[in-house]
């Protein structure tokens, strides 16, 4: 381990020290070279920027159209023939540079539904939408947009910072000395570029949402309602789903009674029979093995015949002696 604290102050002190120290021992000579870039490149993009900030209103624009924006979009649109309908607007997306990201579609005779997942670029955004618009009646229309210009700036900061450190590990990995110092620097290197990694399929996905729109499309018939059912309120609506709830709960019973009702029939019958066979002879040894003056379970006991005979019977009214 010491030669690894070696390794990484040689590292750290590399940039600062005079012309007689190696190269290859500064991992901070890289960043400052490419701190260097960065900062030409800034005041390249810097006076390329000064004839549109004097330009006036010609700057907004610039940085309007330099900025990385997500639009996304949610329409209704009622239509004649659904499936016609569907086609259009899929042609409309791939005309534009787009595709397809997702299909669903339900022909019923009541109704018929299609529900379009378009991915389009950001620049055909606007005219898609339109179009689409144009296939019928439009009924709900909803667009929404996210600017992440700034998260896309501190990725790419980000990212060029962890090239730095894994370029950085790199090098010490290579002059290491003992396999203590290896097994680490390994373990940190493998860290590093998992984490740059990560960095780098966040900047995809968020350059993929920037290049592309996302436009949901749900084409309805001219017999479906005119509102979304999650809009709809009052008595009769919460009858209706009151009693589709009731079918469901009903349907469920009965599939688990004739799943249940097999094994029922299989061992319930024979269980049932087995244990009144079992309770009858029970009672039929008690009876058997009770003595003959002793009632047997559920029968009266009988008074003795002599008392009977000779008790006189009781006279009304008659008070008995002290």
């Amino acid at each position: 381990m010491a030669t690894l604290v070696t390794l990484l102050a040689l590292a750290g002190c590399g940039s600062g020290s005079d012309g007689g120290v190696d190269s290859a021992a500064g991992p901070e000579q890289g960043v400052a070279a490419e701190d260097a870039g960065s900062r030409a490149g800034a005041g390249e993009r810097g006076g390329a920027d000064a004839p549109a900030q004097q330009g006036g209103s010609g700057a907004t624009d610039t940085r309007v159209e330099q900025r990385a924006i997500i639009y996304t979009g949610t329409m209704r649109v009622e239509v004649d023939d659904v499936e016609a309908a569907a086609r259009e607007a899929i042609s409309s997306a791939t005309r534009a540079g787009g595709f397809v990201g997702g299909d669903q579609r339900r022909s019923t005779a009541a109704d018929a539904v299609a529900t379009l997942e378009l991915r389009v670029p950001a620049a055909a955004f606007a005219p898609v939408v339109e179009e689409i618009a144009g296939l019928g009646r439009q009924q709900r229309r909803e667009i929404g947009t996210q600017d992440v210009t700034e998260e896309t700036i501190d990725l790419d900061a980000r990212i060029a910072s962890q090239r730095a450190r894994v370029d950085s590990a790199r090098r010490l990995l290579a002059r290491a000395s003992s396999i203590s110092d290896l097994v680490s620097l390994e373990n940190e290197l493998a860290r590093r570029e998992s984490d740059l990694a990560s960095l780098e399929a966040k900047k995809r996905r968020l350059a993929d949402l920037t290049a592309l729109s996302t436009i949901t499309v749900t084409l309805v018939g001219p017999d479906a309602t005119t509102s979304d059912e999650e809009d709809e309120a009052g008595f009769l609506v919460g009858l209706s789903a009151g009693w589709r709830v009731f079918l469901t709960s009903v349907t469920v019973l009965l599939t688990v009674l004739g799943a249940v009702l097999p094994w029922l029939l299989a061992f319930g019958v024979p269980l049932g029979l087995l244990w009144w066979v079992t309770r009858r002879r029970r009672q039929r040894l008690r009876a058997d093995a009770a003595p003959a003056g002793r009632p047997t379970p559920g029968q009266q006991p009988t008074p003795p015949v002599e008392a009977a005979v000779s008790a006189p019977p009781p006279v009304p009214g008659a008070r008995s002696a002290p």
